[in-house]
């Protein structure tokens, strides 16, 4: 007979708790570390957890699965030999355009395109933002629903994002900026 044991791992855990999830694997047993939206450890809080392991001497191995990160860049047209993901921008208005002005420059500067997400719940804002913060020839792509019936994928300069309205709300997006 086979159990299963599940433990929550967001921001309302207490990190108190955290090395405990381990305790299987130090009694030999292997455990797996799953996401609910995307790829455990990047941009999700299952990294604490694999360090830990690190430092009890617990062998981590990484199985292959879907990464929103890599196939928005993939799927984005744009520098996938130079990126950085970002994750989430300032919620504030005043500091959020601060942050993307820095990111544009740094991709012109770098020649490096910039990932960065955002709540699904704030997606539009953030693309307002984006719209009336950029440079009008910085080339934007939005990823949304990857992998879902859903999916929105498109790259387009700002100037081009004008009239446009993508239905973002609620929905999983990741943003990528590169200025050429």
């Amino acid at each position: 007979q086979s159990s299963l044991i599940l433990f929550s791992l967001n921001k309302f855990t207490n990190p108190l708790e955290v090395p405990s999830y381990l305790e299987e694997c130090l009694k030999g047993n292997s455990v797996g570390l799953l996401s609910d939206a995307g790829c455990p450890g990047v941009a999700d809080p299952g990294a604490e957890v694999v360090k830990i392991a690190h430092r009890k001497n617990i062998k981590v191995i990484p199985l292959v699965g879907p990464s929103s990160i890599l196939l928005a860049m993939m799927s984005s047209g744009m520098n996938g030999q130079n990126f950085a993901f970002n994750g989430y921008l300032p919620i504030e208005k005043g500091a959020r355009k601060s942050k993307i002005k820095q990111l544009e420059r740094r991709s012109f500067d770098e020649n490096q395109s910039q990932l960065f997400i955002e709540t699904p719940y704030r997606n539009e804002k953030l693309f307002i933002d984006l719209k009336a913060t950029l440079t009008p020839t910085t080339n934007l792509c939005i990823a949304a629903d990857i992998t879902l019936p859903s999916e929105y994928i498109k790259t387009l300069m700002v100037k081009d994002w004008k009239n446009q309205q993508p239905d973002l709300h609620k929905k999983p997006a990741i943003f990528i900026i590169h200025k050429d």
